[in-house]
């Protein structure tokens, strides 16, 4: 029995400190293998520091008001990228990130 997998291919890498606000993810637009014109479909989410709050229904999260993800917690998103908002839950968060295609 042959499982056909599909290989991810890392984008890039973002470092987001001190989201005392809602904000956007800066999503990288070209593949740095390639340097052709690409867009991830996914980004891993780990917060050091302090949790996060998410949201990607067009409102901006706030630090009590979202969907939380614990210190450490790996979250994985492949929902549109450009439509997903994080701001930290204390002063102390940072949100590192990861793209992949």
């Amino acid at each position: 029995m042959s499982m056909n997998k599909e290989i991810t291919s890392c984008m890039g890498y973002q470092q987001i400190v001190g989201a005392a606000a809602s904000t956007a993810l800066t999503i990288p637009q070209v593949d740095p293998v390639t340097g052709l014109k690409a867009m991830p479909i996914q980004a891993v989410i780990i917060c050091d520091g302090a949790g996060i709050r998410w949201r990607d229904d067009g409102v901006a999260p706030t630090a009590s008001v979202g969907m939380p993800v614990a210190i450490g917690t790996v979250f994985v998103y492949d929902g549109d990228l450009t439509r997903l908002r994080i701001i930290q839950q204390a002063a102390t968060a940072t949100i590192n990130v990861a793209y992949y295609k």
